[in-house]
């Protein structure tokens, strides 16, 4: 298999969600990402491997961008915009954290984790 980049915690508002309250609010999303590619033969240079910056900053557009009923939705869409921008990516896998989903319990949270491969 591949190597793997992890980015943990990628914060951001967004608008997501079944209620009408929660696509008004809004409310924070966590998003981790772990990108497979091979770095191997890097020879420190950055254009031989993916600038994380750069992946962190698509996960953020599509966090507030476009609102969407499921979280499900969401990882889905950030998976495909990942794949499309970053060619070296062989599989990311997408965790989206909505910690404050409208439960009427106590919980520490709530995820959806997808993978998606070339």
């Amino acid at each position: 298999m591949s190597d793997l980049i992890k980015i943990i915690g990628i914060k951001a508002k967004g608008f997501h969600g079944v209620l009408e309250r929660e696509r008004k609010r809004g409310q924070i999303f966590l998003v981790d990402v772990e990108l497979y590619l091979p770095l191997k033969n890097l020879n420190d240079q950055l254009d031989r491997t993916v600038n994380y910056a750069e992946v962190a900053q698509v996960v953020k557009v599509e966090i507030t961008g476009k609102p969407y009923q499921l979280i499900e939705t969401l990882a889905e869409s950030i998976a495909k915009q990942i794949l499309k921008k970053f060619k070296k990516i062989k599989k990311v896998r997408i965790t989206v954290h909505k910690p404050n989903a409208p439960i009427p319990l106590k919980f520490k949270d709530v995820s959806v984790v997808i993978e998606r491969s070339r």
